[in-house]
């Protein structure tokens, strides 16, 4: 017998604020649930680690919505132009992600995103600089969502001016929260930003410069790699992905020292433990929520659970990533703990291209802020932050202050 979805309470400010409370339970009452997730969308859940490992890398299971039976899966796309949309690598399967992944996996090497420490850092230094006199900010606005534009613009080739403009196209496309899309809303952000991206390809065919965009359009005018749809749409991913999760990682990381005040402690004492903090900070309050997507492209059993043809499969990192049979005492944030194997940036071949470049981000901005920003506190309890609900989890904002005189 089919399970009842179960509704996740999006409407609930203490679900938004929390949800792991919930996810838990989740976990608790059975490896695979079915539930009705944002957008409305019905969805099964894969909860615990083990069993999401296996699914990211079970190519029973696609990223491709066009194996969905759920239609609104696609209309959640841009009516007006919707074969662009599905041609980035996030959405296709080999062997056309093979090859569009293989265009710009050498821009994300951890070697090659090492050689870009100096230019994160003098970026961090400089928008600190432009805070640090108030004692106040919010350090979404003025520091998390800035840094990772401003890297990803600059490695793209993309103008600084220009993003404010892509910001708000991006909210409307990805961040428009829990509830089901407004078709008209996507529909016009796309076209402003696909027209936006077309003039920008344009500009780098007459004066091609060495960023990671020129590189794509001498792959598709010169060697034939991809055609302009998917050229169009690997600009689009570039830009997109490069932030919208880092700006999650580093205000969620940041708010959770500021409520840990003894792992807030040890890491100033210890700076060392930094990159360890960076993975634990992904394992206990990641930036994808509750988890990944793929669909079933044919009648498959995870954990013992049947599920049909067509279904969207969630593999609730989320929820994985606080599994106590994988994670000893899962709910207690610890900068130090060991074997962090956790699922934030997937697995597989759809493994997160982008992940160096948001563990360099990430320790470059905490490490920063953490050196720089003395006395650094939350500027109201804990309990009034927001955070965004959805698909990406993170504070919407995340107001602070500090001192500038000598550190404790």
């Amino acid at each position: 017998m089919s399970q009842q979805p179960v509704l996740l309470p999006y409407a609930d400010p203490a679900f938004v604020a929390d949800p792991f409370p919930v996810y838990r339970q989740l976990r608790e009452d059975g490896p695979v649930r079915r539930a009705v997730i944002a957008g409305g969308l019905d969805a099964w859940l894969v909860t615990r680690y083990e069993d999401g490992l296996a699914a990211l890398s079970d190519p029973r299971l696609s990223s491709d919505v066009r194996d969905a039976s759920d239609p609104r899966l696609i209309e959640r796309l841009p009516a007006t132009d919707r074969e662009s949309a599905l041609r980035n690598m996030l959405r296709t399967d080999p062997p056309d992600h093979t090859r569009l992944r293989r265009l710009v996996s050498k821009a994300f090497t951890a070697h090659r995103v090492a050689g870009l420490w100096p230019r994160v850092q003098e970026i961090a230094d400089g928008l600190l600089d432009g805070i640090g006199p108030d004692g106040r900010a919010d350090l979404v606005e003025s520091y998390a969502l800035p840094l990772p534009v401003t890297v990803i613009g600059e490695l793209l080739g993309v103008p600084v001016t220009d993003r404010h403009e892509f910001q708000r196209w991006t909210d409307d496309l990805v961040l428009q929260g829990a509830g089901p899309p407004d078709p008209a809303r996507t529909d016009e952000a796309w076209r402003n930003m696909r027209g936006y991206l077309t003039g920008l390809i344009a500009a780098k065919r007459d004066r091609p410069g060495d960023d990671l965009l020129s590189a794509l359009v001498t792959a598709r005018d010169e060697e034939r790699s991809l055609d302009e749809d998917e050229l169009i749409a690997m600009a689009f991913l570039l830009l997109v992905a490069g932030y919208v999760t880092t700006v999650n990682l580093i205000g969620s990381g940041i708010a959770a020292l500021l409520v840990h005040p003894d792992q807030l402690r040890m890491l100033r004492d210890d700076p060392a433990l930094l990159p360890g903090a960076i993975e634990e900070f992904l394992r206990y309050d990641g930036p994808v929520n509750p988890g990944i997507a793929r669909f079933a492209r044919e009648d498959v059993t995870i954990a013992g659970v049947d599920i049909p043809r067509g279904a969207t499969v969630l593999v609730a990192s989320a929820i994985a990533d606080r599994d106590p049979d994988h994670f000893p005492d899962p709910d207690r944030l610890d900068i130090s703990r060991q074997d962090n194997a956790h699922l934030a940036f997937g697995h597989g071949i759809h493994y997160c291209l982008g992940a160096p470049l948001a563990r360099l981000e990430g320790q470059i901005a905490i490490g920063t802020a953490l050196r720089r920003l003395h006395h650094l506190a939350l500027a109201v309890p804990p309990g009034e932050l927001r955070w965004r609900p959805g698909v990406l989890r993170g504070p919407e904002r995340l107001p602070v202050t500090f001192t500038a005189d000598a550190p404790d």
